[in-house]
């Protein structure tokens, strides 16, 4: 695949998943919203993840790290790119 790989936060109810998302260097759905919004695509695979569980009140616990996940866009409640801390 050409494309590109973008560093990406999501967040469920339970997780704050952060990881690699690959996308087209250009064009139709490269950018994370186009993706998203695909309705022919029901998951969301990530590479480099790290993954930290939420508790009740939204904080993060330890950070566990995987190779692989892939993510029931369902279940994702928010989506950006994790830019660099600024």
């Amino acid at each position: 695949m050409n494309g590109r790989s973008e560093r990406v936060l999501l967040e469920t109810e339970r997780y704050r998943i952060v990881g690699d998302l690959m996308l087209p260097r250009d064009g139709y759905r490269s950018r994370l919203s186009d993706f998203l919004n695909a309705s022919d695509r029901d998951f969301i695979s990530l590479t480099d993840v790290s993954l930290q569980a939420l508790d009740e009140h939204g904080r993060a616990g330890d950070p566990v790290t995987r190779a692989f996940v892939t993510v029931a866009r369902q279940h994702i409640v928010l989506a950006t790119t994790a830019d660099a801390e600024r």
